[in-house]
């Protein structure tokens, strides 16, 4: 048993920890309810409320349409502190769109440079909506679609594949793919690569510039914290910006939009890659989460992820491992996100007993894995201590043989 007393370890851990007053920058609520569930949706930062409410107030309720010289830099000045966090030029990350559809456009538009090849490539861990993007990408353009397993990635990095397209943190099990030796792979066979850093940005430093990668997307609302359904973003290297073409032409994208041509010649650079009017409300919403991460740095998350990371494994094997549970995550800290997935045969009905009488907030993947969302800006160790007891207690219990295994809406 590595802690006599995992509580007291934890309140411990917490007076040391550097990071512990970022927490009170977020709406907390009730103490007791412990959410750890932020690599799904991250928690509202108490200066998103008030930005919001000025904008709503103020620069839409009293500027009205005027507010737009201001709103319409929006997409370019967030994508620029985004690109702190992914190590990307300034230039090479814009907010606009969701995730999938800014996997489509990019996916679109690599798929032209490579009209010869054949294959999209990718991972059976990746996220499946990805994966449908891919699918329908594929059957667009007659190409086909390969899913591998993780581990025989790079050997079917063929001179066939056109994209290699992987979620670079994987959604179930947190396992984190080697970035550069992906794309150094990718390019030595001539194919590009399109990574889904929807779990990696704001929890795992990146260096997009770095590794050479060519195309990225990822979304806003879980580890920065933007809200909701916030607009995701997307990342092309300049090398490759030129030669790229949006395939949803719009007036946002357009090299003069407010020319109102009714022939489309494209902007330059990355804002070819805007379409529609940008949502400003939930796009003004994702700047506070954003600017929080910068002012406590990567590194320091980072730092702290892994020993929150290292302390639920640890407490999973003193407490949680002897019950049954099992480990479906990497052990080896570098090699897994900032979540770790817990397995049992009833795991559902586990996560339903832990929100429902426990007060714990995880959240639940098929077919067997409990995540546990570790956010380094607001998630204390207690909370995890806590939340591993209480686990305990459903499982020796049998609590948890009250709630049907019959999938809710939204798991």
């Amino acid at each position: 048993m590595k802690f006599r007393d995992p509580i007291q370890t934890a309140i411990e851990l917490d007076r040391a920890d550097p990071l512990a007053g970022f927490r009170s920058a977020f709406v907390i609520g009730n103490p007791d309810r412990i959410y750890l569930d932020g690599n799904s949706l991250g928690r509202l930062p108490v200066q998103t409320r008030q930005r919001l409410h000025d904008l709503i107030d103020f620069e839409w309720g009293e500027h009205q349409v005027e507010a737009w010289k201001d709103w319409i830099g929006l997409p370019n000045r967030l994508g620029a502190k985004i690109a702190k966090l992914v190590g990307g030029g300034a230039d090479e990350v814009l907010v606009c769109d969701s995730t999938s559809v800014n996997l489509y456009k990019l996916t679109m538009a690599a798929l032209t440079l490579r009209p010869n090849r054949n294959t999209i490539l990718t991972s059976s861990d990746n996220f499946p909506s990805d994966v449908y993007l891919l699918q329908g990408c594929g059957k667009e353009t007659g190409r086909k679609v390969q899913i591998c397993e993780p581990e025989d990635v790079l050997a079917q990095i063929t001179e066939d594949v056109a994209i290699v397209s992987l979620t670079h943190c994987a959604f179930k099990t947190g396992r984190l793919y080697d970035m550069q030796r992906v794309t150094e792979r990718a390019h030595e066979c001539g194919a590009l690569v399109l990574w889904d850093l929807s779990h990696s940005v704001g929890s795992v430093p990146l260096d997009l510039n770095k590794n050479g990668v060519d195309l990225a997307v990822g979304c806003t609302y879980k580890y920065l914290n933007g809200g909701p359904g916030s607009p995701a973003f997307l990342y092309a290297r300049h090398g490759l910006q030129e030669k790229l073409t949006n395939p949803i032409w719009g007036w946002f994208g357009q090299k003069n939009p407010f020319g109102f041509s009714l022939e489309y010649e494209s902007a330059a650079g990355l804002q070819r890659f805007m379409t529609g009017t940008p949502p400003i409300l939930s796009m003004a919403a994702i700047e506070g989460g954003v600017d929080l991460i910068l002012e406590a740095g990567m590194d320091a998350l980072r730092e702290k992820s892994i020993r929150q990371t290292e302390f639920l494994v640890d407490l999973w094997q003193d407490h949680l491992e002897v019950l049954g549970v099992t480990l479906n995550s990497p052990t080896d800290p570098a090699s897994r996100g900032s979540h770790v997935s817990l397995g049992h045969p009833h795991a559902y009905q586990i996560d339903q007993a832990l929100i429902k009488e426990m007060n714990v907030i995880p959240d639940f993947r098929t077919p067997d894995n409990i995540r546990f969302g570790v956010t380094p800006l607001y998630t204390t160790f207690w909370e995890i201590a806590e939340a591993v007891l209480r686990m305990r207690r459903v499982i020796e219990s049998r609590s948890y043989t009250a709630y049907a295994n019959e999938f809710s809406s939204v798991t």
